[in-house]
């Protein structure tokens, strides 16, 4: 049996255990673990803990905790609420302001957090009745926030950059920065097709009647400055070598945390240990994929699959754009079934000797590969954040909801044409701030 047959049937035993509603990890882990019994026999199974808690062995996966902690710490806290009340109150003279601020509200919750999900429900519980009562489609309120969710994981500091750099031992740092550019570049799209549909339509018009003075302005400000300031410290020791990407995690988690008990006068014992129990449960959850993936990592490998997947890809005589457009589509449709963490820690290590062989930049890739699985977030059947919008909104169908995303994904695509069209984009910054990668 060629590895290449071989790898289509593990293949298709993953999907098949993920189609029947198998976590992730104990799907990665049952296939990897059912192959090398048939293949190599119940000796290979001594190399199992070894390979599974290797993968865990990385000093910087001790940041994923952290920023989810920092994130956890402001989702639980009225700081989304805060933050789109500012946006809404600077942005309500444009055409399709109140969609803008939760667009603009989701890129700096997403940055803070980390996380798509938590960056839905948090500005989506507060945008979504808003703006139905104000007389917005269901579409388009719910559309906006579930694409503007994605954000979440491109804006660094992002979780699902640090496990690439970790999958492909690039730089965090350099992942982050990479990211930054792209992830406004998208939010400027998401707002321009906004504005665009909203005036075409009509919608929206009546709040440019509502009119706030300055002062009403600046006095939104004060609760929200405190977590971008955190923001901008963290890229700021993280760029400038103060600090590793752990240490800036636990000092911007151990600030949100003071932060939204001063300042939200959250003291109750049940809110604290809250944030610290959806943060293990989370980081268990990640840490399980990834310990998992390691072991399927090692099982492709050991029976010569990704060598023969990287060969045959590589022994394509096609130029290097037909050969990037064909790793998009595979990543798209890899997307559609599986979350980025997964997604990532499968095919990065696999697809980068491929990427640079053909010459692209491995901190590009990072951001196209991001910008695809951002993609899959908002698309069936998996399109986690079309779920967590249905659960904040149940009155809103998912066929609305998919309906109102739509547009997005093509800015999305769009996206990527800018970035294969001006690599800079994600380039650019790296290099003014770090000095070209070696």
């Amino acid at each position: 049996m060629s590895p290449l047959f071989t790898g289509l049937l593990i293949l298709f035993a993953l999907l098949a255990l993920l189609g029947i509603g198998t976590p992730i990890a104990f799907a990665l882990g049952f296939v990897s673990i059912a192959a090398l019994l048939i293949v190599d026999g119940a000796g290979s199974l001594s190399i199992l803990g070894e390979t599974f808690f290797g993968g865990l062995a990385s000093f910087g996966l001790v940041s994923i905790p952290m920023f989810i902690l920092m994130g956890s710490a402001v989702a639980s806290s009225p700081a989304g609420k805060d933050l789109y009340e500012a946006l809404d109150r600077w942005l309500n003279r444009v055409p399709g302001g109140l969609v803008l601020s939760n667009i603009g509200a989701c890129s700096i919750f997403a940055a803070l957090s980390g996380s798509s999900p938590a960056t839905c429900a948090a500005i989506g519980k507060m945008g979504i009745p808003e703006m139905t009562k104000r007389g917005y489609p269901n579409e388009i309120a719910s559309g906006s926030i579930a694409a503007g969710g994605t954000l979440g994981i491109l804006i660094p500091p992002s979780i699902t950059m640090i496990v690439y750099g970790i999958a492909t031992e690039t730089s965090i740092g350099r992942l982050f920065l990479a990211g930054l550019l792209p992830g406004f570049m998208l939010t400027a799209l998401f707002m321009a097709w906004t504005i665009y549909d909203c005036r075409r339509r009509g919608i929206g018009l009546s709040a440019l009647t509502e009119r706030f003075t300055m002062k009403e302005r600046f006095a939104a400000l004060p609760r929200v400055l405190p977590f971008l300031a955190i923001i901008v410290g963290i890229l700021y020791v993280l760029y400038g070598g103060v600090a590793t990407p752990s240490e800036a995690a636990g000092v911007g988690a151990l600030f949100c945390i003071v932060l939204v008990v001063v300042i939200y006068r959250m003291w109750s014992l049940t809110k604290v240990t809250g944030m610290f129990r959806d943060t293990l449960k989370e980081s268990v959850m990640i840490m399980m994929i990834i310990g998992a993936s390691e072991l399927f990592s090692y099982t492709l490998s050991s029976m010569f699959i990704t060598q023969s997947i990287a060969e045959w890809i590589a022994a394509l005589d096609v130029n290097r754009w037909v050969l990037m457009a064909i790793i998009n589509c595979f990543l798209l449709f890899a997307g559609f079934f599986l979350p980025p963490v997964a997604v990532i820690l499968m095919t990065a290590p696999i697809l980068l000797p491929i990427i640079l062989q053909a010459g692209f930049d491995p901190y590009w890739f990072a951001v196209v590969l991001t910008i695809n699985m951002e993609i899959g977030l908002i698309t069936p059947p998996v399109g986690l954040n079309l779920y967590v919008i249905n659960g904040i909104a149940p009155n809103i169908t998912l066929a609305e909801i998919l309906r109102g995303s739509i547009p997005y994904v093509l800015c999305m695509v769009v996206g990527i044409i800018l970035l294969c069209l001006v690599p800079g984009i994600a380039t650019w910054l790296p290099e003014l701030m770090m000095g070209k990668a070696l």
